[in-house]
């Protein structure tokens, strides 16, 4: 099976996209920072099924990291990626330098409100801004019909939703499951950060939240229930606990009982910081 097709400018990936639309055919879009997993690829075999073609970006965007942050050393493996795509049928890869896509000169900011407010944007004010500036010049790049973000980053998949409805942008933002490892672990790049005795620790993450939303469900109070959720973390081995948070599925506002819910979690293992989240479901009768 011959590789996508690799583009690095804004014209070209317009140029070819032009082509499959004087063709007749659809377009998915799957946007990625690269260092592609388990989870990346789940997110374009469901591209490939909601549209006759898919464009993977592979772009490390520096304006969704803090100074402080893992930028440099954020993994970078293009060859690779573009294998993994190969493998999987994907049909063009976007891999912009960040001349191509913030040029000299770039000013422009876009400040998203909604369901950005807390749990990451506490612990990463400029984030959600750096994403939904990335977002929105991708779907204008590319104007993909649909285009695939995974609930592994669930804020962010609300966000980029809230964005797409409130700059009236047309394309259907479909949500990709959470991929895991077989002891639950959510699949993420920075995973590569953690030695075999980290991954130990790191499988408990899940675990907790899980029984954290179980208890939720059965009517416990969430202050409590919570609270421990992140002591039981401190003490199977995680550094810090930024956040265990209930909240709406839909609006990310406070979760209430009697609305759909999620769980959602930041926990700190030595210099690496993990996420996840899991649904709160209605106890079984």
């Amino acid at each position: 099976m011959s590789g996508p097709i690799v583009v690095d400018s804004v014209a070209a990936l317009r140029a070819q996209i032009r082509d499959w639309r004087r063709e007749g055919l659809t377009v998915a879009m799957v946007p990625t920072m690269g260092a592609l997993h388990d989870g990346h690829i789940s997110l374009v075999r469901i591209a490939l099924e909601k549209a006759e073609r898919c464009v993977v970006s592979i772009f490390v965007n520096p304006a969704q990291f803090a100074p402080t942050e893992d930028l440099d050393k954020y993994p970078r493996q293009l060859a690779r990626d573009l294998d993994r795509l190969r493998e999987t049928g994907a049909h063009l890869a976007f891999t912009p330098t960040v001349a191509e896509m913030y040029p000299a000169g770039f000013a422009t900011k876009i400040s998203i409100g909604g369901p950005s407010a807390g749990l990451e944007t506490d612990f990463r004010p400029a984030f959600f801004d750096g994403v939904a500036i990335v977002v929105t010049k991708l779907f204008l790049q590319a104007a993909p019909d649909c285009a695939v973000f995974g609930e592994k980053d669930y804020q962010q998949l609300c966000v980029v939703r809230q964005l797409c409805r409130d700059l009236d942008l047309p394309v259907d933002i479909i949500g990709g499951p959470t991929v895991r490892d077989s002891h639950g672990l959510a699949m993420s790049s920075r995973n590569a950060y953690l030695g075999e005795a980290e991954l130990d620790i790191a499988r408990k993450l899940n675990a907790v939240l899980r029984q954290t939303a179980t208890e939720l469900a059965s009517g416990a109070d969430e202050a409590s229930a919570t609270g421990e959720a992140a002591e039981a973390l401190v003490r199977a081995g995680f550094r810090k606990v930024d956040y265990v948070a209930a909240r709406e599925a839909v609006t990310l506002r406070p979760w209430r009982g009697d609305r759909d819910g999620r769980l959602l979690a930041a926990a700190w293992l030595g210099t690496t910081r993990l996420i996840d989240n899991v649904e709160i479901l209605p106890a079984p009768e």
